[in-house]
């Protein structure tokens, strides 16, 4: 698959990145090189291959289920912009 400048300015105003005019042909170069890696693996045949999420079987640690306050209160409350006590301070919204 090839593509073009006008594409990969399309594929950069999605993506909200900026891309300068002088940076267009390397891209088209490269992303060029990327679909057609993706086409190549297209033609793998994997209907015998299981998914999988990662490279080795793992399950993951249980812990308990417990409510805690993270016992950093002083932490969790640094960057609040309004506190009282302990507690984050909201405007009242329902009168």
């Amino acid at each position: 698959m090839s593509l073009d400048k006008a594409t990969v300015r399309r594929i950069a105003h999605l993506a909200r990145i900026e891309v300068p005019d002088a940076d267009l042909d390397p891209m088209v170069k490269e992303l060029t090189g990327i679909m057609n890696w993706i086409e190549q693996l297209k033609e793998v045949n994997t209907d015998a291959v299981a998914p999988m999420t990662g490279g080795t079987d793992m399950t993951l640690a249980w812990r308990k289920d417990t409510v805690s306050d993270g016992a950093q209160p002083e932490k969790v409350l640094s960057n609040a912009p309004d506190k009282h006590d302990h507690f984050f301070s909201v405007p009242k919204v329902v009168e």
